[in-house]
């Protein structure tokens, strides 16, 4: 693939012709907005959030589907993109809730970041609202329909690993949201807790329930590493704060790495100061464990323990 030399806000650039221009504005150091985006997953163009204008072009295009090509000049910040994003985030926020002091993602939601940036705030109106819907099935993943901005960020995740491939996007338009398998609950669907969505999603629909309360964002230090359970290494970082080691999440599931429950409470056990209650799903339904059935333990600790009994 030919390299091809472009202009993104005066900055010229050149880069591989089948990069799409928000990739292209990352090579030199600009950002441009977007909240569905993801190097790691397919491209869906969803928030519109990205449009970017480039000169001889009468339409704003989405810099992330958008490839590049030899001497085109970009803009990426003009009084009119600018307006069609302030229309994009008031949508959003007028059906979100407002609960950014209290939401756990508080200080690295991405619409909150874009909202402060393009100065948009919440409104009150007459107008429709999401269903106040909250799935608190699940003692790993919280979801709350409420807060989704429908990106599809945790669809694409979840169905890059085949034998998963639980959440899709039901219904149309307004009353679009996503579901576990056919519209179940995280408990009952074929959920394995891996957190893939809780690790992609841009705001606040996908929480891990074992972080809330526990931490914010700007309070704590986070130091990753990489768990060891298996040889694809997935990348997780711990939350201290005064010393404490206090929590543990997964990051994005780049370069292959799937992410899994067993990982999760392996890097849990062996990194956290105090443990929480593990748990496993048997036919649909959560149950407390110990943890040495939650890591698949059990033969091996009892033959320990009896070996013990004959020293």
């Amino acid at each position: 693939m030919s390299d091809v030399t472009l202009i993104i806000n005066g900055e010229k650039v050149t880069v591989p012709g089948n990069y799409k221009i928000l990739q292209a504005a990352r090579e030199v150091g600009i950002d441009i907005p977007n909240l569905c985006y993801d190097p790691n997953l397919e491209v869906a163009a969803a928030c519109r959030l990205c449009l970017v204008e480039i000169e001889g072009n009468p339409k704003l295009q989405t810099s992330c589907s958008m490839e590049v090509s030899e001497g085109m000049v970009v803009h990426t910040e003009t009084e009119k993109i600018v307006r069609a994003r302030k229309e994009i985030l008031q949508l959003l926020l007028d059906n979100h809730p407002n609960d950014c002091l209290t939401c756990q993602k508080a200080g690295e939601c991405f619409l909150q970041t874009y909202a402060y940036k393009y100065d948009v705030k919440f409104r009150e109106h007459e107008g429709a609202y999401k269903a106040n819907y909250v799935d608190t099935s699940s003692p790993y993943i919280l979801k709350d329909d409420a807060k989704c901005i429908v990106c599809g960020k945790c669809v694409r995740t979840c169905e890059q690993v085949a034998e998963r491939s639980v959440l899709t996007l039901a219904n149309r338009g307004f009353h679009t949201r996503v579901v576990a398998d056919a519209d179940l609950t995280l408990e009952e669907s074929s959920c394995v807790s891996c957190n893939r969505c809780v690790a992609v999603c841009p705001v606040g629909a996908l929480l891990d329930r074992r972080m809330l309360g526990k931490v914010r964002v700007w309070d704590a230090e986070a130091t990753e590493f990489k768990c060891k359970v298996c040889e694809y290494g997935c990348d997780f970082e711990v939350l201290s704060k005064k010393g404490k080691n206090i929590a543990v999440r997964a990051k994005a599931p780049a370069n292959g790495r799937p992410l899994c429950l067993k990982g999760r409470l392996t890097s849990e056990f062996t990194k956290l100061d105090q443990l929480q209650q593990p748990y496993k799903k048997e036919h649909g339904k959560f149950l407390e464990v110990s943890w040495k059935e939650a890591l698949g333990l059990t033969d091996i600790v009892d033959k320990l323990e009896k070996i013990k009994e004959l020293d």
